[in-house]
């Protein structure tokens, strides 16, 4: 993550959880980029032509952001983290819907202009990962909530250290061992 702004998007996240709406809209321009980095980080992980539209992923990620009751954010760190959560749920609830779809559920007739595109296979994938997370939470939280900032939210080792308040190396360690029991359990499915 860019260090540059750093100060001002904190400020700014001081204002918008002391109650200044104004400061919301001085903290979109700062933040898109990195919101739209993030998104495209994930999206580069898809195989090709079974994208999630990132535009639609940063728009619904930026509305629970703005709907969020919790506007208290320390950092700018703090702030990537819950949008890394944020978008992770955005895709998890998608997949969930595009598995919904397969078997007749709720169909509807919408434009794919309207619509995020996500295979069907690509959907099964990713709930069969946020049920994986959801394991290892139970076993280890942090280990979870390091693929969480790793993977949805992009951020770097050192990122995720100063978010979840530990040593980067302690970071490096819960994301090889995240990804080793990930690997396990999603080939035991």
């Amino acid at each position: 993550m860019n260090n540059f702004g750093d100060r001002d998007v904190t400020n700014l996240l001081d204002a918008w959880s002391g109650g200044d709406s104004e400061a919301l809209a001085e903290l979109i321009p700062l933040v898109y980029d990195e919101l739209r980095r993030m998104a495209r980080r994930y999206m580069q992980s898809q195989p090709s032509g079974h994208t999630l539209q990132t535009t639609a992923l940063i728009h619904e990620a930026y509305l629970k952001l703005a709907d969020n009751k919790v506007k208290h954010f320390t950092n700018r760190s703090h702030f990537f983290a819950v949008a890394a959560n944020a978008m992770r749920h955005i895709l998890v609830d998608h997949a969930r819907s595009r598995q919904s779809e397969k078997r007749g559920g709720g169909a509807q007739v919408i434009a794919l202009d309207d619509a995020p595109i996500v295979s069907v296979e690509r959907a099964s994938e990713i709930v069969a990962l946020d049920d994986a997370l959801k394991n290892l939470s139970a076993i280890d939280e942090r280990k979870s909530r390091v693929v969480e900032l790793r993977y949805f939210g992009g951020l770097s080792v050192e990122e995720t250290a100063e978010v979840l308040k530990v040593s980067p190396e302690t970071i490096a360690r819960d994301w090889r061992f995240a990804k080793t029991w990930l690997l396990r359990e999603l080939s035991n499915q």
